[in-house]
């Protein structure tokens, strides 16, 4: 995700920047920039705007306390970091007064992602902005007041693209079973899912709108959704996997 946003803030002009990544194969990838093994290596005199920490939840231990003490104190953090509230992220590294709280998902790799930002309370309004425009260089980016939300939108929108390619892996499947060629099975699927989805965001129309329209009553379609719609199937399925989602977020808070 990380290499994401950057793709996306180096096609809009980043200013200059340092990428801190110990992976000897990222020093060759970003020729513009400065690459480092570790934060005490960033150059002396560096002074950023936004420090942005892209990491796996997993990897917050070995992170964040090099983090401490470190930071310029008119910077932004903006972590895209699951699961990791403000204040655990303020006195991880140090008491750091500005802290963006972000959840964006992976179809920011091709400037279609969708973000949701909480911002800490010593945040101001340049701040902000500021982590709106790094936000938006990959997609969509709307804030929420409310920390508590960003783990229903972690559920909804950070592991939703999951969801997505799960129905297009068991519609593929399916057609298969059907007796489709797979190369054929896979384009309808992949297209059908792409095409729909470059629709609904096209409509100003409601999706159970845009779901009856395509429904001829009677017809295939309805045949279809009475097997999906039956005892509520997709609707509990998909609650249930959102309460799942929301809930193993809020443990990993913890």
């Amino acid at each position: 995700m990380g290499g994401a946003l950057f793709a996306g803030w180096a096609a809009r002009g980043l200013a200059p920047s340092v990428v801190v990544d110990p992976s000897p194969a990222v020093a060759g990838t970003r020729p513009a920039d400065t690459v480092v093994p570790s934060v005490d290596r960033v150059p002396a005199g560096f002074a950023p705007g936004a420090v942005i920490l892209a990491v796996k939840p997993q990897m917050a231990d070995a992170v964040l306390p090099a983090l401490r003490g470190t930071l310029p104190h008119d910077a932004v953090l903006l972590s895209i970091m699951a699961g990791r509230p403000i204040d655990s992220l303020m006195q991880a590294t140090g008491g750091v007064s500005a802290v963006v709280r972000a959840m964006p998902n992976t179809p920011a790799s091709i400037g279609r992602g969708m973000t949701v930002a909480c911002a800490g309370p010593g945040v101001t309004s340049s701040q902000r902005e500021l982590c709106t425009a790094l936000l938006a260089a990959v997609g969509d980016v709307a804030w929420v007041e409310d920390e508590a939300l960003m783990d229903p939108v972690t559920a909804v929108s950070g592991s939703g693209p999951a969801y997505v390619f799960l129905l297009a892996e068991l519609l593929e499947h399916a057609g298969v079973a059907e007796g489709l060629p797979a190369a054929l099975a896979r384009q309808l699927a992949r297209r059908t899912i792409s095409g729909a989805g470059a629709l609904l965001d096209a409509s100003g129309e409601d999706a159970a709108a845009l779901r009856q329209a395509v429904t001829s009553p009677h017809g295939t379609t309805a045949a279809a959704l009475a097997i999906l719609m039956a005892d509520a199937a997709w609707p509990r399925a998909v609650t249930a996997a959102i309460r799942a989602a929301t809930a193993r977020a809020q443990e990993l808070a913890k």
